[in-house]
């Protein structure tokens, strides 16, 4: 039974390491895909991954090897993973709690307003340097091409993504059709209908980008919490572990040689 803890600790660790795997497999995915502009969590995936990995190494080499010094380290940093897990998925729910849509009459998909998300979001898109990168994946992807062949019966009937909604299309408000000069969204007079332009520059499609971040951070919030519950519980199995590490080992005699404790022993020792 000394043993059992070592052997779960050894399969919970094996679990973690191909989990790790997933996760760089995902964050660098998300920095060469061509399908998709979210680069916010790609560092933080990167990092996330490659942490659980080298813990995982550690647990395994511990849990089989009975090194006790490497499950201390294993442990120790185990608890700093879980703490900025928790931290990082209490910052999740905060920041996504901003945001959504605003439904359109007479038309399927909703419409986005830079304003109505978390400051700490609005600050990275607004900032010119940033905005060029995703503006650069946005023209090479195919986010707004599939609209291309769209009737205006289309855009009364289909569902728009956030994308979409905010990138390849002027606010559905917007009048160009007069000879008087009305107030109007600053949208309106961003837009153009070329390719390369549409309403990339538009308030209205840095909400889409914040939109499409908001719904996968806080999917990602929420998986980070089954994360944390069994990282818990494989650090109470590690503990478990670690004390067997220290434990002197007697050669499967778990009260001595002779079957006897050490503070009792036989009549044969004390002569």
């Amino acid at each position: 039974m000394n043993r059992m803890s070592n052997t779960v600790i050894g399969f919970l660790n094996i679990l973690t390491l191909i989990s790790s795997i997933v996760l760089l497999g995902s964050a660098l995915w998300m920095g060469k895909s061509k399908t998709t502009c979210e680069h916010f969590l790609q560092k933080p995936l990167l990092i996330l991954g490659l942490a659980i990995l080298v813990l995982s190494i550690a647990g395994l080499v511990g849990a089989c090897c009975d090194v006790a010094w490497v499950l201390w380290v294993y442990l120790f940093f185990m608890v700093f993973i879980i703490v900025a897990l928790m931290g990082l998925t209490l910052f999740g729910f905060i920041v996504t709690s901003h945001g959504g849509g605003v439904g359109v009459d007479g038309r399927v998909y909703k419409e986005f307003k830079l304003e109505a998300y978390h400051p700490w979001l609005k600050t990275r898109v607004i900032d010119t340097n940033y905005w060029v990168t995703i503006k650069t994946c946005l023209l090479g992807s195919v986010t707004c091409s599939k609209l291309a062949l769209w009737t205006p019966l289309d855009y009364l009937q289909k569902d728009l993504s956030p994308l979409q909604s905010g990138c390849c299309k002027p606010p559905t408000s917007c009048v160009y059709n007069t000879d008087t000069v009305i107030q109007q969204d600053p949208d309106c007079y961003r837009w153009n209908n070329a390719a390369t332009v549409l309403c990339y520059d538009c308030d209205s499609c840095r909400a889409g980008v914040l939109e499409t971040v908001r719904r996968d951070w806080h999917k990602l919030s929420l998986v980070n919490v089954v994360v944390v519950l069994f990282l818990i519980a494989v650090y109470c199995v590690g503990c478990c572990a670690f004390k067997n590490a220290k434990r002197p080992q007697h050669y499967g005699f778990p009260y001595g040689r002779y079957g006897m404790s050490k503070s009792r022993p036989g009549w044969e020792q004390s002569w």
